[in-house]
């Protein structure tokens, strides 16, 4: 049963009230701040900071039991269409092994092609696969966007530290349909050893098919043999037949599933970087965190479930304390992308004005997510954030165990991140008249989270707690968090643009479009 208006009413009533507690007060209650203190595989979750005292969170524990959280938990993991705009079923779970009430069917796809999966990259990573010259593979181009590209990248980065990547060939992320992308992660590789990877789900996706394209005209251009196209691209596809067509061999086409969403997928086929950079052992691990993820989902109490909490809160945040935005800061270099995972995974799930009836909504949804990573973000948006007028929430995520054994560095990093939390929580007031100039109002909500250490368990896990926490705020606001049709608009009206500032006729378009194509066409015709 959706929430009504009244409930949302009565959370901003509870919010006007929280509003005349301070963060000091908050912090004193010990039962308040046991309650908000979770861990799960390596992964502690801090939500102490954030602005609820006991009666709040058991407004919003009722919150998720009218929206029937339960049910519709359960309904995603066995395999209904839960995603009705697309008609799809929403498994992704089913990936790591998570879903066991999902359809046998799935799981075998699943398990045979990760078996084909993972010899390839056996082959890749040991020196077995050969190009058209017998020589080994040292490089490969990825290509894909979005869903296609922000994964797999963020954990090829994040993971690149694990023993074993010694043996990985060097990885190349392609994704904007700008040539300066492609033409840079083409400069000085050999098409002899360079290895293609190209990942859509429709085989169609714009920017993809035109960057595949033009990687395999540079590959042409250097070989002269059609022929070894087949040795040299791979794809990972629902359209095997458009992939066939590209090329490629029936054998280097790995599928993807119309039940898995392109921002979920990080744990398919599309992951193969990942295996190439980590092997198929670290990349099982990274599967067995997102599984533990899906268990914990699945089986904790209300009270004690992570991603449910997270999602309470962020909902809370957003609805009722009105922040505009949250801020995801990363006091990890290895996770420095982590921001720009989840723009994607969060924003195209939730920024949706429209609940699943089809009905405009009177309440806000997701927030803007930005961030970066600490401490360079301190000397730069920082300042804003703690002097400045907006009103947003931040998740602080930091790493205990240090790898590469340099403490100080190591210590002054955490020691940052934690002051930096503490200073957005309880702010600064000025002793003196003469230096407001220095208050810091602070009351700002925010959560740590903290790895024991940054390896593929809990990488997994914490990524699948972000994928629930989607869910659950997608179920909160009734809304359905697996299609993205504002996506899909801004791609057919390109379409025309195109063929306009080719030449065709632009006066079916709005003045503002019409002279930005009059000013292209000057510009390329002088």
């Amino acid at each position: 049963m959706p929430n009504t208006p009244e409930h949302w009413a009565a959370l901003i009533t509870s919010a006007h009230r929280i509003d005349t507690i301070s963060s000091e007060q908050l912090l004193e209650d010990k039962a308040r701040n046991q309650a908000l203190r979770l861990n799960l595989s390596g992964c502690h979750f801090d939500f102490t900071r954030q602005r609820v005292d006991g009666q709040i969170l058991n407004e919003l524990h009722d919150l998720a039991r009218r929206a029937d959280m339960s049910t519709s938990r359960d309904a995603m993991f066995a395999g209904e269409k839960i995603n009705t705009s697309e008609n799809r079923e929403v498994l992704h779970s089913v990936l790591r092994d998570g879903a066991p009430n999902a359809p046998d069917r799935y799981r075998q796809d699943v398990a045979q092609t990760k078996k084909l999966l993972f010899a390839a990259v056996d082959d890749v990573r040991s020196g077995n696969w050969r190009g058209f010259t017998n020589k080994a593979i040292k490089d490969v181009v990825h290509i894909g966007i979005g869903g296609s590209h922000l994964g797999p990248e963020l954990v090829v980065n994040a993971l690149a530290h694990l023993p074993g990547s010694e043996n990985a060939p060097n990885i190349h992320f392609v994704a904007n349909i700008d040539a300066n992308d492609i033409n840079t992660a083409l400069l000085g590789l050999n098409p002899e050893t360079t290895l293609f990877v190209v990942v859509s789900k429709s085989f169609g996706t714009l920017e993809t098919q035109i960057n595949a394209a033009t990687a395999r005209s540079w590959f042409l251009e250097r070989t002269c043999n059609p022929k070894a196209i087949g040795q040299h691209f791979i794809g990972v596809t629902t359209n095997l037949e458009a992939a066939a067509q590209f090329g490629l061999e029936a054998r280097n086409i790995f599928p993807l599933w119309d039940w898995v969403g392109g921002r979920f997928s990080l744990w398919s086929a599309v992951g193969l970087p990942i295996m190439l950079q980590i092997g198929t052992t670290a990349f099982e691990q990274l599967l067995v965190g997102a599984k533990l993820a899906d268990e914990h989902f699945v089986n904790a109490p209300t009270e004690q479930n992570i991603p449910l909490l997270s999602a309470l809160m962020a909902t809370w945040n957003t609805t009722a304390l009105n922040c505009d935005s949250l801020a995801v800061l990363s006091y990890d270099q290895r996770l420095a992308l982590l921001p720009d995972f989840l723009q994607q995974l969060e924003m195209e799930s939730n920024g949706k004005s429209v609940d699943r009836n089809g009905e405009r909504l009177n309440y806000r949804t997701m927030q803007i997510l930005w961030g970066g990573c600490g401490t360079n973000g301190q000397h730069a948006y920082h300042q804003l954030m703690h002097q400045g007028t907006s009103r947003f929430a931040a998740d602080f995520i930091m790493v205990a165990g240090d790898s590469l054994k340099h403490k100080e560095h190591h210590q002054w990093l955490l020691a940052n991140g934690i002051a930096q939390g503490q200073a957005m929580t309880l702010g600064h007031q000025p002793t003196s008249p003469s230096e407001q100039h220095k208050l810091v109002i602070g009351q700002h909500p925010s959560t740590s989270i903290v790895l024991d250490e940054l390896g593929p368990i809990q990488l997994g896990c914490l990524l699948a707690i972000y994928e629930h926490k989607v869910f659950c705020q997608g179920v909160l606001w009734n809304i359905n968090s697996f299609d993205q049709w504002g996506v899909e608009l801004g791609k057919n009206l390109a379409l025309p643009i195109f063929d306009q500032l080719r030449g065709d006729d632009t006066s079916n378009q709005d003045p503002a479009t019409r002279h930005l194509i009059d000013h292209y066409r000057a510009i390329n015709q002088s």
